[in-house]
């Protein structure tokens, strides 16, 4: 099979696990064309077989986007909390007819007594402004509002950690997120760097998505718990399990079955 025989796979991506899952798939014959919904620069592999776009997608631009690149699947490696485009994704394949497979992340193995679990960002907010300690979010630039309100009707400190990037300044602005409140930088970060950060604002509490250990949520415990911060954790949307997959291989395996 040559280079431009070779099936098609579409990898939605964006998070850490993209580089390594889309050289998995182009390692076994494929060619991957990943796709991230901003420019941030992002590691998709060195594999000659991949290739990258970007933009967000909504169903119909997704739809037509799978017809023209001639794709035979579609895997949604986003992030967990990517509800949106997990519900995008699964009805523009079962519109097109193509296979949907899902890597979900594995939660975290760690959440040790301590850990103060939220439904959604709401409660989060609430949780942590009980103890009146100023706050670190580490959810992203998505739903801020909710604490940034919460956070100044209490009076307390609050601070985000977000990328340096236009879609979350603009984020940050529609919330009402002071700049001097705004924390820039990209994971992965380590231990060190999660206390360091918890030291320099007195940090108290600290706000965390389920990201799972992929996602740094083993070293924010960690530091948080020793500096002796509260722990609040946004619980993972609910999500359809089907076609879903917790290991690369395993997922890879399933591809390699619909040829």
């Amino acid at each position: 099979m040559t280079k431009k025989s070779a099936p098609k796979v579409f990898l939605l991506g964006g998070t850490s696990e993209t580089a390594p899952l889309s050289m998995k798939i182009a390692s076994v014959g494929y060619r991957v064309l990943v796709s991230t919904a901003t420019d941030e620069p992002l590691p998709i592999g060195e594999h000659p077989g991949v290739g990258c776009r970007f933009g967000r997608l909504g169903l119909a631009e997704m739809k037509d986007l799978l017809v023209a690149e001639g794709v035979f699947a579609l895997v949604d490696a986003t992030h967990p909390y990517a509800s949106e485009v997990h519900q995008t994704a699964r009805h523009a394949c079962n519109e097109t007819g193509l296979p949907y497979l899902r890597f979900q992340r594995p939660e975290s193995q760690v959440q040790e007594v301590g850990w103060l679990f939220a439904e959604n960002h709401q409660e989060a907010a609430l949780l942590a402004c009980e103890t009146g300690r100023p706050i670190l979010l580490t959810t992203g630039s998505r739903n801020l509002r909710p604490y940034v309100q919460e956070a100044s009707r209490n009076e307390i400190p609050l601070y985000a950690r977000i990328l340096k990037h236009d879609e979350s300044i603009n984020a940050s602005n529609d919330a009402g997120l002071e700049k001097s409140q705004r924390i820039f930088g990209r994971g992965p970060f380590t231990y060190e760097d999660n206390v360091a950060l918890i030291r320099r604002y007195r940090i108290g509490v600290v706000v965390s998505k389920e990201s799972g250990r992929a996602g740094g949520i083993d070293e924010k415990w960690r530091a948080a718990r020793d500096e002796g911060c509260t722990f609040v954790v946004v619980k993972r949307p609910l999500v359809e399990q089907g076609n879903s997959f917790g290991c690369m291989d395993d997922l890879v395996r399933e591809l390699l079955q619909l040829i």
